[in-house]
């Protein structure tokens, strides 16, 4: 390999030296332009290897007015769901030739949104995706001139549209009516936060399936999504005893709630019956395995990339086809006492 003065990095100059080619022919080969003929791309190309030379992001960005990098807009920390999605995309992206940037929010408030989104535009991202699950998130980004194309990871669609995800209202019903044929006639819905998107896809679902089932409707607990609200919740339902089973919003809730009905001396699930939402890994380590409905977070997130990176013009070849969540029946779930399951 040629020296190089004082062990410097390779530059483009030096590549086009090595090939005997301009340093524009160089710029060209490295954005591809169709005007290069094989024969020089190629000498081109054993140039950059032989000099081990890695082309500056920046320098290719102020070229080409591309930065190939794709923002994310993330209102929600630590939960599987989302870091499983995030990893999907950050992947997903990769292999298209992108790279990911992601912009935390401390709070959910106009202020704190716009100086996110102004710090991804800073980045010179070509399109966003926003993993930000309360609504009032969309009423503000749809205040903003944000320039690029917009997709949302709760319901797969234009971000700045908060219609109802079918996935999430699919699965609620899944797990409404897996308790419903099962033989229960009184079950409690363990909701999710006001405002969130989720909670309400779900509420939709399990409202549903309780209204075509022609059953009573209990007021829904509402919760804030963590194991300690379902272990709080259990210990307020359990001195009401109105019902045999709780559709739980989400899988920690579920697990909350079961720690919450042992301590009370209700067996799950002979006395009541539980089913979950997410199927975290560890949904199927508790005692007793929980029933929950199945999300390919993954594929959720990988679909989010191609449906942005379609929005700017970028065939990936994905599969633009809705993620579909169903129901793993575990042992939370059984008949109630005297139930006649037919």
């Amino acid at each position: 390999m040629p020296e190089l003065d004082g062990g410097r990095q390779p530059s483009i100059r030096d590549v086009a030296r090595l090939a005997g080619v301009s340093h524009q022919t160089v710029s060209r080969v490295l954005n591809d332009h169709p005007s290069i003929r094989p024969e020089t791309k190629q000498r081109v190309i054993d140039a950059m290897g032989e000099l081990k030379y890695r082309p500056n992001r920046a320098a290719r960005t102020l070229v080409t007015s591309r930065s190939r990098t794709i923002g994310v807009l993330l209102a929600t920390r630590g939960e599987y769901g989302p870091t499983s999605s995030i990893a999907a995309i950050e992947d997903a992206a990769r292999e298209q030739g992108y790279w990911v940037t992601t912009a935390n929010l401390p709070a959910t408030t106009p202020e704190a949104i716009a100086e996110a989104v102004a710090h991804l535009r800073e980045q010179d991202i070509e399109g966003l995706i926003v993993i930000a699950p309360q609504v009032r998130t969309f009423d503000v980004l749809a205040e903003l001139a944000l320039g690029v194309p917009v997709v949302s990871l709760q319901s797969a669609a234009g971000a700045l549209r908060t219609e109802i995800a079918d996935d999430q209202v699919t699965g609620a019903r899944l797990a409404t009516e897996h308790l419903i044929s099962l033989g229960h006639r009184e079950i409690v819905h363990l909701a999710g936060p006001r405002d969130w998107i989720e909670a309400e896809s779900r509420m939709r679902g399990f409202l549903d399936a309780v209204n075509d089932a022609d059953l009573m409707t209990h007021p829904p607990f509402l919760g804030d999504w963590t194991a300690d609200f379902g272990y709080y919740a259990a210990r307020e339902l359990a001195r009401r005893r109105d019902f045999t089973a709780v559709f739980a919003a989400n899988d920690l809730m579920a697990i909350g709630l079961m720690h919450g009905f042992r301590d009370m001396g209700l067996d799950v699930p002979r006395a009541v019956s539980i089913v979950g939402f997410d199927d975290i890994p560890v949904a199927r380590h508790v005692w007793p395995p929980l029933t929950t409905v199945h999300q390919d977070f993954r594929g959720a997130g990988r679909r989010t990339i191609a449906l942005l990176l379609a929005e700017m013009g970028v065939d990936t070849g994905y599969a633009d086809a809705p993620v579909a969540a169903h129901l793993e029946v575990r042992a939370s779930s059984a008949p109630p006492i005297g139930a006649q399951v037919g």
